[in-house]
């Protein structure tokens, strides 16, 4: 789930991408890395660390210089956490230059990479991306574009690819659409192709569209988008976006982010009404979905739990120590609101349960005299393949505990969690979305 950005036709466009890196940083904290092109040559700066840390140094967007670049934030769910395993992955090969930053996971890497090393290919990384690269180079195709078209037909899963050479860009969504993906433009009329929508409105460009599932667009100087439809369309958009990943303020595939969340919260109500005095957000992934709770619930909506914001993600912190020792730091209760109250917690899911038995206590001490932890979405129950980090089973709380256990874990006087058939009305039944981490449907095999 990497945030990926692509800028073209801009002056400065590796401060652009900054920006926008800035904007989607919630999409990946571990390393950052953006490439630009002056039409000549490419120019490469990646680092592991937050995109106010790594772009600091004086010189930085000097040497960055053109008016086209592409850009990665890196959350690792395959590879690991070296710095060779940040993007964007440059390489010189027959044709040239070309740098490729990409989102998602491809399915069958391994079998690729195999392959490739069979013939003869050399990697410098462990990630899936890198196989890309290599396809493109060794194709014996005469243009850049059909050799990416050839690439493309031999890897599978959920992705976003943005591929730019010293005077052409490249964006490609997998044929299921599993990843957003989105095309804007400035007023100058170069364009921006980024993973979410807020990217648009810090660096002042106008939405498009959407990338369609299975599209390729070609931005070339002096000419409009150029579109390719490589595949047939699927659309299965992963709802887990809509849940938790992406900001409130993108929309998605039409769908605006924060209005989803408050509409989970309000069926949250009506399928699990419980008498009590305050609702709380766990913020800032419930505030939504306890609006709506509160909505729909008629019970005061209170926010009384004070987030410090200089605390990253723990969700996607990649260490189980690092997870537990940031909720402390994170979260902080205010006694004078939760004393001797009956609570409604709502957070927006249960992933391995870190959070929420923290939560429970910290309101108890509070003072709360009733805590009850209901979840915006389904129990989480089964790994997901395409792009969010829970490997394995045992993980996953849902997929060990019955939900009685689970509230007898966290410490709670009840849980409860959306239903699978609430989440897709919430969500709106006109789309098929990607439910495996709820279904286990993992439609691509």
């Amino acid at each position: 789930m990497c945030a990926i950005v692509g800028v073209f036709n801009i002056p400065n466009a590796s401060k652009v991408a900054y920006y926008a890196l800035f904007a989607m940083q919630h999409r990946g904290q571990e390393a950052t890395g953006i490439s630009s092109s002056d039409g000549t040559r490419i120019y490469t700066k990646k680092r592991r660390g937050l995109v106010t840390d790594v772009y600091a140094h004086e010189g930085t967007f000097e040497y960055l210089k053109g008016s086209m670049a592409v850009g990665h934030n890196r959350y690792s769910t395959a590879g690991s956490s070296s710095v060779l395993d940040a993007q964007p992955i440059s390489a010189k090969y027959k044709l040239g230059e070309i740098s490729v930053v990409h989102n998602g996971n491809l399915t069958n890497k391994d079998e690729v990479r195999e392959q490739l090393i069979d013939e003869g290919a050399i990697f410098q990384s462990y990630m899936d991306t890198e196989n890309i690269i290599h396809l493109i180079a060794r194709s014996k195709k005469d243009s850049l574009q059909d050799r990416i078209v050839e690439a493309v037909h031999q890897i599978k899963g959920a992705y976003c690819l943005l591929i730019q050479s010293r005077k052409k860009m490249f964006a490609i969504r997998d044929r299921y659409g599993v990843r957003p993906f989105s095309l804007g433009k400035f007023k100058n009329g170069g364009y921006i192709i980024a993973s979410e929508t807020c990217s648009f409105d810090l660096v002042g460009a106008e939405f498009v569209r959407d990338i369609r599932p299975g599209e390729m667009i070609i931005l070339e100087k002096g000419e409009e988008p150029k579109s390719i439809q490589l595949y047939e369309a699927e659309p299965r958009p992963c709802a887990f976006e809509y849940i938790y990943f992406a900001r409130p303020d993108s929309v998605i595939d039409g769908k605006n982010v924060y209005e989803k969340r408050v509409e989970m919260g309000r069926r949250l109500a009506i399928e699990a009404p419980v008498e009590a005095d305050i609702v709380l957000p766990v913020p800032d992934s419930g505030i939504a979905a306890a609006l709506g709770y509160s909505e729909q619930s008629g019970i005061p909506f209170e926010n009384a739990i004070v987030r410090n914001h200089y605390v990253g993600r723990t969700f996607i912190e990649p260490i189980q120590e690092m997870r537990d020792l940031k909720v402390k730091l994170k979260l902080s209760p205010i006694r004078k609101i939760i004393e001797g109250k009956r609570v409604i917690i709502i957070d927006d899911s249960l992933v391995r349960g870190t959070t929420s038995k923290q939560i429970v206590k910290m309101l108890k001490n509070a003072g709360a005299t009733e805590v009850h932890f209901k979840l915006a979405s389904p129990p989480i129950k089964h790994p997901c393949r395409y792009g969010i980090d829970t490997p394995s089973y045992e993980e996953l709380i849902s997929a060990n505990m019955s939900e009685d256990g689970i509230r007898d874990l966290i410490g709670a006087d009840s849980l409860s969690f959306l239903s699978l058939d609430g989440l897709v009305e919430s969500l709106g039944r006109e789309t098929k979305y990607s439910l495996v981490s709820f279904d286990g449907n993992y439609f691509i095999k």
